[in-house]
């Protein structure tokens, strides 16, 4: 749960964005157009267009700068109209911004304290630390033929016992697709193969073939082991993003916690209140 509130947050700081009005008035961010007296600046429609809508977004660029203008001027329209009349004393639309000021307020915060707070040290450390709890499978490199028959299998062990390459014969008379390759299969763990050819495969000793076939829902097999070793861990590139997740994760759980020990929090609801704390054990759990 956790995880989808702090993903809502991080895209609630984009709407935030979105939704500021632009205020600097220098060359940089000059006036766009005008609906009345109100000017609408670049930076403004900057904002908007990181707002647009999923669809309106695979357009061309001026295709969405003209969307995105159109929003605002239309924005500016109806909340000047709005505006003479009166309803922004309306109590639910009070309510209403109250709401929605102290939502942007958490979205600053959490962006300021969490995602541009997150060092790259931080995140280094804690891939560090979820790889020494991992326990290296053990994964092998093999080759293989598959035919249909038994007998055919047997005639190809006979061929590999009187020294003809194995690439060769997986070439010459493999059924499988990766033929061409002379049925190399690369590195695999047990889990990847079904449960009677990675039993066969594991047990080889490394540059040593089968010496039975291998029968398998797909036919049967001759399979080449080529190498052994423990399966090594993704490096930091290829998960940075989701180890910084678990580091954002962690900032917003401590933030949180301090928050609400100097604050407190009191539900007065029996119901509401259990399932509020459920929910969080739960993610503090995660």
């Amino acid at each position: 749960m956790l995880k989808y509130k702090m993903l809502a947050a991080v895209a609630l700081v984009a709407v935030m964005a979105a939704q500021t009005p632009a205020t600097a008035q220098d060359a940089a961010d000059p006036v766009i157009a005008k609906v009345g007296d109100a000017e609408i600046h670049k930076s403004e429609l900057d904002l908007a267009l990181t707002g647009l809508d999923p669809q309106l977004a695979q357009l061309p660029d001026e295709q969405k700068r003209a969307a995105a203008l159109s929003g605002l001027i239309d924005v500016k329209l109806l909340a000047k109209d709005a505006s003479k009349e009166g309803l922004q004393d309306d109590a639910a639309f009070k309510q209403r911004i109250a709401y929605l000021t102290e939502r942007e307020l958490h979205n600053a915060f959490f962006k300021k304290h969490v995602v541009d707070a997150v060092k790259p040290e931080e995140v280094k450390a804690r891939y560090d630390a979820e790889i020494a709890k991992i326990t290296p499978q053990e994964e092998v490199k093999a080759r293989h033929i598959l035919v249909k028959t038994e007998d055919e299998a047997k005639a190809i062990i006979k061929d590999l016992d009187a020294g003809k390459d194995f690439a060769t014969l997986a070439k010459e008379k493999s059924t499988d697709p990766n033929k061409a390759d002379g049925g190399d299969l690369g590195y695999f763990t047990k889990d990847r193969m079904v449960p009677e050819f990675s039993e066969a495969a594991f047990k080889l000793e490394k540059g040593k073939y089968t010496e039975a076939p291998v029968k398998t829902q797909f036919g049967f097999h001759v399979i080449l082991l080529e190498d052994k070793r423990k399966q090594a861990p993704p490096p930091l590139a290829q998960v940075e993003q989701q180890v910084k997740q678990l580091v954002m994760r962690d900032k917003y759980i401590d933030l949180l916690t301090s928050a609400k020990k100097e604050t407190g929090v009191d539900i007065t609801d029996p119901a509401l209140k259990k399932a509020y704390d459920d929910a969080n054990k739960a993610e503090t759990a995660n």
